[in-house]
């Protein structure tokens, strides 16, 4: 089901509380820089942020432009919701403790079990099951006879699981339901329709349209008065409708792109193999494996843990980690394990849960702020404020004109005279008027700004599902094109993550081929094998037909099962030989974990983890006859010394070490608070681990190199291991100078003074040997230093830097539930290289949303000063009504569509990261947009004005002469706006036409437009108020389109000043911030 919103669980360190503390700080600090409403964090914003803006912005089409922005209504409602259903369930526990004792039989009244009923199928009812889930009530559990009853009941094993019978399978989902929950009805095309209409621009131009279509039909009659108001009635349709589909469409990306973050693969026992199975796949009566940082997928009970801790904040409200044993053995869905392992039977899935009920209630939100849409929305607001005072001025002025007489009819009759002139005419005079101003209105207020936004990030969204990048925050798209730095792990996002052992030291010897131990005795060999096979999270599933066996668990346990198996380990006789009575489960922080063993010869404590740290805690090592002899300072280096020459080769090291304590150090009573023994431990051997470099990862590092955006690898590894790897991928160079802190050890960092450790983050490359804790400490040091910080991380504990950096990208293959939901991006195969496409793509958001600024800002530049000029000049304008709201269609929708859709290219991998406040709208942009607008101004200008003249219409009628003019001028700047498209594809280049054959969107776009054009005048003169064109001034207004290609290639030659021309106009405290961000940054 869907993922909790729950903040991940955290295990504060006074090192970390610091940490925290200076984020707060910085955070402090943050608050003070957005001074700007339509400037807000890039993550995790306030709500009253976001309202600030809101009110900020000119909300004139408010439909349109807070479309996919989050709705901060209906997040209150959904809170309130939560905190229902929360009590509710509180409520009906706490009911159930006042209820009545001394029921007959419990077991009948409870569980459901009825003789009548016990031929059927499951002999217990679905909603007595969901009963004993929501009430937690241990008694009655044991009623029916604990979790072994139950699985009983439920026709499970706790061993093996249910039958993978499909049939089965299909029949426990009919009776106790499936793992799904009901899905709020998406909206169909026709809401989309009646959100468009709520345009008040659109608004006021239907009532214009619906008030000149019933003066014109009163007046002129039915037959010819319509065209006016229907032709402005047809194309307010034809904007609607295209909007309406547009959003439709992205709606459908976005839900689909929902259903994919909550399709969670879980772990299932089925027929006594585990395997992975999604999230909605699980049924009643499944074993589900459990491990720190998964989710609870279902409700369910405990059947057996170690050190298994549950933060339940996601369900009760409360940050509260509860420790799960016997004792409290139910288990909530959507709730996160914070730390141990173990297995739990699933008693109830989808809305049976409390968990499905909660999400069943909530709709899933596709609206979420991003910084650029923002920021566009304040762009919208400023052009929509120049654009509402031209029309103002002009609406005054053509009425103006027209009550004083001075606007005259194409015959050179008056239009209004006073005294003469009926209420009628004059009435329809005054709106066509308005219909006018009300058109520059829609044309100058640039609402394709924002949906430019939406567009490419959803077709990016698309595209990077492809290249196996799975984005969970929208606002991370466009961030991660301001990325200077990532910050790597090595295991499985560097190298394959397919390990091997390759090397093995035991009894004292290194063992040649490393699967050879014919020369150690059998005691000792015993001893091995038992530390592998019972210290290990992984299992061995053997096939009946006697095939390969098969594993699971993490690569590295895989590599050391295989390993044992190889060298004669039975695991399952070797596990039946003694039980786990106490589990230290692996911690990153120590590196290492342990588990007390009881078998015939006593209690063994196995431990296993990073080579030389476990070799630390050794106090004497195992001989191959099974002696115990004294760790002399020449062994100790000895092994020293074969770690340090597996390290180089690139292996990772793991030690195996053991003791048998006394028996008074084994508490008898409550042993699930034992500290195992960890200091005066028996060294067993150590294996080397051979991880091979993914291949490509050389070329991604060296194509991040040359775009500006440096790789520091972090790893819990062997700082001589992390070094050769990083040699081996080209993070390091090999003819650079490679000392501390260009590689540096976690604990030396963690160390350092804050002051200390800000100088150290920029020059650290490697960073080997490295807590959670020290990762978070390197993203908070190179945050301060004015870097955008990519992180990779796969653990519960990378969720506080995961949450921290800029962009979190967590790995969809090792990756927890909790690392995921920490982060920004899922890379879904774990590969670096994927990392890399993803900075690829975020680029091309930013790109591409710059390449629709400069074609719209064109359009609405040209389209403002021809229309304002001519009206106040000559009463009248050249571009009427319907002729605008084509173009607005044009320059909106069907130029957004175009222009945010192309595809990133190889040149986005050649430029430095984009500065988190450089502007939108840079001097190149300021540059190509002015060529074009003037030259687009200027010409058709010349020809409103002396346009019968150069076209030679002096022998025509003065009326049909001003209409093939105007028709002309129309004609001529829609193709100024097309061949401007191809310009707009590439503002810094001068061949605009590369790749253009590509995508076929585009080209598909420009084509439609062309052919819809050429509809317009030939055949739908009558609603455009235009007339057909002879093939002269067809040729005529192509050809003054296509000079459009030159211009924009000369006006590249044009130099631009290094400085954004907005600086002139910011105060001189701005431009100080912005400089001294730009040096954090370069340095």
């Amino acid at each position: 089901m869907a993922l909790g919103r729950s903040p991940p669980p955290e295990i504060r360190s006074p090192d970390e509380r610091g940490a925290a503390e200076d984020a707060a700080e910085a955070e402090a600090e943050e608050e003070e820089v957005f001074d700007d409403a339509f400037d807000i964090p890039h993550k995790n914003a306030p709500h009253d942020r976001l309202r600030r803006w809101r009110q900020a912005a000119l909300v004139l089409n408010a439909s349109r432009r807070f479309r996919y922005t989050l709705d901060l209504k209906k997040e209150e409602e959904k809170e309130i919701i939560r905190r229902k259903i929360r009590a509710h369930a509180q409520v009906i526990r706490a009911a159930f403790l006042f209820k009545e004792a001394g029921q007959k039989d419990i077991r009948e009244a409870y569980s459901g079990i009825n003789l009548a009923t016990a031929s059927r199928s499951f002999p217990i009812e679905l909603e007595k099951l969901t009963t004993l889930n929501r009430e937690h009530d241990t008694v009655l559990l044991q009623e029916v006879g604990g979790v072994k009853g139950l699985s009983d009941l439920l026709k499970s094993n706790l061993d093996k699981g249910v039958s993978p019978n499909e049939d089965e399978l299909l029949q426990r989902r009919s009776i106790y339901g499936a793992n799904t929950y009901p899905r709020k009805k998406r909206k169909n095309i026709l809401r989309f329709v009646f959100e468009a209409c709520q345009d008040l621009t659109l608004v006021i131009l239907m009532v214009a349209a619906a008030i000149s279509l019933t003066l014109g039909m009163t007046t002129e009659g039915a037959d010819d008065g319509w065209y006016d108001g229907g032709s402005i009635f047809l194309a307010v349709f034809l904007v609607i409708l295209v909007t309406a589909i547009s959003d439709y469409r992205q709606s459908l990306q976005f839900r689909h792109l929902n259903e994919e973050k909550q399709n969670i693969q879980v772990e299932v026992v089925r027929g006594g193999k585990r395997s992975a199975a999604s999230i909605f796949d699980l049924v009643v009566g499944d074993v589900v494996p459990l491990k720190i940082g998964d989710q609870v997928p279902a409700d369910g009970i405990l059947i057996s843990g170690h050190s298994l801790a549950i933060d339940e904040s996601s369900m009760t409200g409360e940050s509260k980690i509860v420790h799960k044993d016997q004792k409290a053995p139910f288990l909530m869905s959507g709730c996160k394990v914070a730390d141990g392992y173990g297995s739990m039977l699933v008693t109830g899935v989808g809305t049976n849960t409390e968990w499905g009920q909660l999400m069943a209630n909530l709709s899933e939100d596709n609206g979420e702020e991003t910084p650029l849409q923002v920021r566009l929305n304040g762009v919208a607001t400023f052009i929509g404020l120049v654009g509402l005072s031209v029309a103002g001025a002009v609406l005054v002025v053509l009425w103006i004109r027209y009550f004083t007489g001075h606007t005259e009819n194409p015959d050179g009759t008056t239009q209004f005279v006073a005294g003469t002139t009926g209420v009628k005419q004059g009435f329809m005079g005054a709106i066509r008027i308005l219909t006018i101003a009300v058109t520059i209105v829609v044309v100058a207020v640039p609402e394709g700004l924002p949906l430019a936004v939406t567009l490419t990030l959803a077709y990016s969204m698309k595209k990077m599902m492809r290249d196996k990048a799975l984005v969970r925050r929208l606002s991370s798209c466009e961030t991660m094109g301001s990325a200077t730095t990532i910050c790597s792990d090595k295991t499985g996002t560097l190298t394959l993550n397919k390990m091997t052992v390759v090397e093995a030291y035991f009894a004292g010897t290194k063992l040649d081929p490393c699967d050879d131990i014919s020369q150690i005795s059998d005691d000792s060999a015993a001893i091995i094998l038992e530390g592998i096979a019972q210290n290990t999270t992984g299992t061995v599933f053997l096939p009946e037909d006697g095939g390969e066996p098969e594993l699971t668990g993490s690569p590295t346990e895989k590599a050391i099962l295989s390993w044992g198996l190889k060298i004669g380990m039975d695991f399952h006789d070797m596990r039946s030989k003694s039980s786990v009575i106490h589990v230290f489960p692996f911690n990153s922080d120590k590196k290492r974990g342990a588990v007390a063993v009881q078998s015939d010869e006593g209690v063994h404590v196995h431990w296993k983890g990073a080579a030389e740290i476990v070799l630390s805690s050794c106090k004497s090592w195992l001989s191959v006859d099974g002696s115990v002899q004294p760790m002399s300072t020449e062994k100790h280096d000895e092994y020293k010394k074969s770690i340090e020459d597996m390290a180089v080769n690139s292996l990772r090291c793991v030690a195996f070490a053991y003791c048998a304590p006394d028996g008074e150090m084994i508490p008898k009573e409550d042993i699930a608070n034992w500290k195992l023994p960890e200091d005066d431990l028996i060294l067993l051997g150590i294996v080397g681990i051979k991880d091979p470099c993914r291949p490509g990862v050389r070329d991604a590092v060296r194509l991040c190199t040359t775009a500006g955006v440096k790789v520091r690898m972090v790893t819990g590894d062997n700082i001589e291991t992390a070094k050769a790897i990083a040699l081996e991928c080209g993070i390091l160079d090999a003819n650079s100078l490679i000392s501390e802190p260009v590689v540096i050890e976690g604990k030396v960092f963690r160390e350092m003074s804050e002051s200390a450790r800000a100088d150290a983050a920029d020059k650290i490359i490697v960073m080997g040997r490295s807590s959670p804790n020290d990762k978070l400490l390197l993203v908070q040091a190179l945050k301060k230093k004015g870097h955008v910080v990519a992180v990779t991380g796969d653990g519960t504990n990378d969720a506080p830097a995961l949450h921290e950096a800029d962009i979190g990208l967590s790995m969809g293959i090792s990756g927890t539930e909790v690392a995921k939901e920490s982060s920004d991006i899922i890379i879904l195969d774990d590969d670096f290289t994927s990392v890399v496409k993803v900075v690829r793509w975020g680029r091309s958001v930013y790109a591409n949303i710059q390449k629709f600024i400069q074609f719209q800002l064109t359009v609405n530049v040209a389209a403002l000063v021809i229309n304002v000029v001519a009206a106040v000049s000559s009463g009248d304008v050249p571009l009427n009504a319907v002729e605008l709201l084509w173009v607005n269609l044009i320059m909106d929708t069907l130029g957004a569509l175009a222009l945010a859709t192309e595809p990133p290219t190889d040149n986005l991998m050649k430029r430095n990261p984009v500065g988190r406040r450089e502007p939108l709208v840079t001097n190149i942009m300021w540059r190509n947009l002015f060529v074009q607008a003037l030259y687009q101004i200027a010409i058709l200008l010349i020809f409103d004005f002396a346009g019968v003249r150069i076209l030679r219409l002096q022998n025509e009628s003065r009326y049909n002469a001003e209409k093939i003019t105007n028709t002309f001028i129309f004609n001529t700047f829609v193709f100024c706006q097309i061949f401007n498209e191809f310009n707009a594809r590439k503002p810094e280049e001068r061949n605009v036409f590369k790749g253009v054959t590509k995508n076929h969107l585009f080209m598909g776009i420009i084509g439609i437009t062309t052919v819809l054009q050429i509809l317009i005048i030939q055949f739908l003169g009558k609603f455009f108020k235009t007339v057909r064109l002879d093939w002269r001034l067809w040729l005529v207004s192509v050809a003054i389109g296509v000079i459009s290609w030159p211009l924009a290639y000369l006006g590249k030659f044009i130099p631009v000043p290094v400085r954004p021309l907005q600086d002139y106009f910011k105060p001189r405290c701005c431009r100080r911030a912005r400089r001294d961000e730009e040096e954090g940054r370069q340095t």
